[in-house]
Order: C-alpha cells, then structure tokens, then sequence
C-alpha cells in the first residue's frame, strides 16, 4: 500500500464526519377505519371521530357536507387552514401514508399522503381519486400538493416527493400544487 493512502483514508473519513447529515425519508401505514375512531360529535350534518395515528400523533376526521376533513397534531386549533377538504363530495381511501424524516435524529412524521374518492360535479358518480399532501409543521399543517391518482401512473412517486418537502410550504402565501395530470376537477 502506498504512503499516501492511509492519509488520503483518513482525511476521506474526516470530510464525510464534517459533512452534513443528509435527512433520510421512509413510509408508515395506519388505518382510517372509522369504527375503531373514539366518536366525539355525530349530528344531521355530520360527525367527527378521535383516530389513530402514528406512533399516537393526534389525528381527528370529520365529516360535513359530505366531505372528509383530516386534522392532525397537538394544536389543530391554532392551525391557520384548519378544516381543509376537497371541492366536490368526496370519502377518504383505507389507508394512510406517513412520510417520516430522521433530520431531527429520529423519525418523525413530516407530511401524511391520503387517497381521496370524489365524486364527479356533473354526474354525481364516484370516478376521481386524488392523493392529498399535508404536511405536518405546528402553525403550518396544510395541503400543500394534490396528485389525479387516475391520470398518473407514478401518482404514488410524486406524492411521496412532495411529502419529502414539507416543511418549506407556507400555508397562508402558497397555493396547493398540482402535480402530473390533473383531470379530478377543475382546481
């Protein structure tokens, strides 16, 4: 082995120490089943339930006017957007998607991908699916992308790449952003 190479290893070694961590991104599955919900208010013009969520993230659903509500976190009241939906009548998929970051040097949750059914405004058929991006920042927990789950066959790729940025989205000043084809309605 050449002299040098031991010097060239460890000073490698030292520049990747000094280099920033890189935050790295999985994916954690819970279930939206409303039956095992805590029921918290049911009247003519809809409910909502106490839910689930990863690892105990608070997670509240609701329903009124035939659209589905996700709320999330230790503050929902103090969220700007709080009570976000979809426009046209709309039920929420079986299943949700956390993306979770260790930037912090855990893993966290930082934005839920959720599958929305909705409901055609001219015929009233059940025919668009559309994945909902929110991010999970305290005072700043919002819609920040919808992808036509229909119109894109990565529709799941670009979900998770919006969800990956969380946290730069401002939630008053941005508007949501639309990715790949997007036939679901007019937005």
């Amino acid at each position: 082995m050449p002299k040098s190479l031991p010097v060239l290893l460890a000073a490698a070694a030292l520049l990747g120490l000094a280099a920033p961590a890189q935050a790295a991104f999985d994916s954690a599955y819970t279930d939206i089943n409303l039956d095992k919900c805590l029921l918290l208010q049911a009247d003519d013009f809809g409910a909502s339930w106490a839910c689930p969520g990863y690892k105990g993230y608070p997670l509240k659903v609701a329903e009124s006017d035939l659209r589905f509500i996700l709320s999330y976190g230790f503050n929902q009241a103090r969220e700007p957007l709080r009570g976000q939906t979809l426009p046209p009548f709309n039920h929420l998929g079986p299943k949700m998607e956390w993306r979770l970051s260790n930037a912090s040097g855990r893993w966290m949750p930082i934005a839920t991908i959720v599958r929305y059914f909705t409901q055609n405004p001219e015929t009233s058929e059940e025919t668009n699916e559309v994945l909902v991006v929110t991010q999970l920042v305290d005072g700043q927990t919002c819609h920040i992308a919808y992808i036509d789950a229909l119109a894109n066959a990565n529709a799941n790729e670009l979900a998770r790449q919006a969800a990956d940025r969380a946290g730069s989205f401002d939630c008053v000043d941005d508007e949501v952003e639309i990715l790949g084809r997007f036939a679901a309605w007019a937005p």
